[in-house]
């Protein structure tokens, strides 16, 4: 049980993947930052961040529900597991249990529902904009990425657990070496962008136009979970797109590697395209991804 309780709050689990979350996120400002001619940050800033926050009081908005509060609980909870399940497959000997792959999709779509559950019981109507696209934003992503990873399962014999996928990779060679695999790839990819909340999918936030929509009513210890949470969301979905797409040769110098250019992909894709707005970003996901997601899937089948 103790053993349980450290991986799941020390390592692989919440201060592992915070701690990481927050050094990429300062490499994410750091970068923008020089893109734009500025010096940008010290690399402990958001770590000051989340301190500075945990200090300030924390006002609820009046009429507010229960699930106001709740919700950034909620998130962090689920996201901390899917850091716990990836690093004990990828760290150490396979440790998963099978159909972890489809309970990792259920928990990765948490951290949005808390965020629409928290901005519509804030009871501010540029909060319910935010969570209106929040909401069409999840329904326009989820099956685009559910079909990419189909096809890596597809491509893995049918495995449906990580430790398998990884196995099958390390055996057959990584599924991003085939053309189904790298369309998939592609498609993750751009589905990620949309659930890190970032450029150009971040309209739910969108501070020059609603300030901040889904986050505006939040301060203090319940917005520094929020932050906390979308740390630990970039370093665990990167993570999971090594494990499925990228997963031979994992030592920690090659792990470490590949997590830095999938960053750098995040990165680039946020600072050279403009915010879309939520109908376009719909279109965008319900036509073209999804189009390239069903290839890769058909590609799959035959083994291509």
């Amino acid at each position: 049980m103790l053993k349980l309780f450290f991986q799941y709050l020390i390592f692989p689990g919440f201060l592992f993947s915070a701690c990481v979350g927050l050094i990429a996120g300062w490499i994410d400002r750091k970068v923008s930052a020089r893109i734009q001619w500025r010096v940008g940050p010290p690399w402990y800033q958001n770590f000051v961040d989340i301190v500075k926050l945990l200090g300030k009081e924390t006002i609820v908005p009046e009429g507010a529900k229960l699930t106001f509060l709740f919700s950034p609980f909620l998130g962090l909870l689920s996201l901390i597991l899917v850091a716990t399940i990836l690093g004990l497959n990828m760290y150490s000997a396979p440790a998963g249990f099978s159909g972890d792959i489809i309970v990792i999709l259920y928990l990765l779509t948490v951290p949005a529902l808390a965020v629409i559950m928290g901005a519509s019981s804030s009871r501010n109507p540029l909060a319910s904009i935010g969570a209106s696209r929040e909401m069409k934003l999840v329904l326009g992503y989820e099956l685009p990425f559910i079909l990419a990873v189909i096809a890596v399962i597809i491509r893995s014999e049918g495995a449906i657990k990580i430790g398998s996928v990884l196995g099958h990779q390390i055996n057959a060679g990584s599924n991003l070496a085939s053309w189904s695999g790298a369309l998939a790839f592609l498609v993750a990819i751009i589905c990620m962008q949309a659930k890190l909340g970032l450029v150009p999918f971040d309209m739910s936030e969108a501070e020059q136009e609603i300030m901040g929509g889904a986050f505006i009513e939040y301060s203090g210890l319940p917005l520094a979970i929020f932050k906390l949470t979308k740390a630990i969301l970039l370093y665990t979905m990167p993570l999971f797109l090594i494990s499925l797409f990228w997963g031979e040769g994992l030592s920690i110098l090659a792990l470490t590697g590949k997590y830095i250019a999938i960053l750098v992909i995040i990165i680039l894709i946020k600072n050279t395209n403009p915010r879309l707005r939520i109908d376009q970003a719909l279109r965008f996901f319900w036509g073209p991804v999804t189009i390239l997601a069903v290839i890769a899937v058909v590609l799959a089948l035959f083994g291509i």
